[in-house]
């Protein structure tokens, strides 16, 4: 998945614009991004503080290395049962 253009900040920032009285429209145009990304990201971030979304990235990446962990240690688990399931 490509990396976002935006940080979290920028991302809530705009959020904040949109929410302190702006036209959606016009957050979307000085900042260059459509309508869809906006929501995209209202939907993702909504409500969320600065703290709260880098709380929330941190997360996802300690999650991510875990889940890998569990794949690569089911996967030597797996291994080892083969091995030791064939006759010598």
């Amino acid at each position: 998945m490509r990396p976002s253009r935006f940080t979290e900040e920028q991302i809530i920032g705009m959020l904040k614009e949109q929410e302190a009285g702006a036209a959606t429209a016009d957050v979307c145009r000085k900042h260059g991004i459509s309508s869809a990304t906006f929501y995209k990201f209202k939907a993702k971030c909504g409500g969320m503080d600065v703290s709260d979304a880098r709380r929330l990235r941190t997360l996802e990446d300690e999650n991510a290395r875990l889940k890998k962990l569990l794949a690569e240690q089911m996967l030597d688990n797996a291994i080892l049962k083969d091995v030791a399931a064939k006759k010598w």
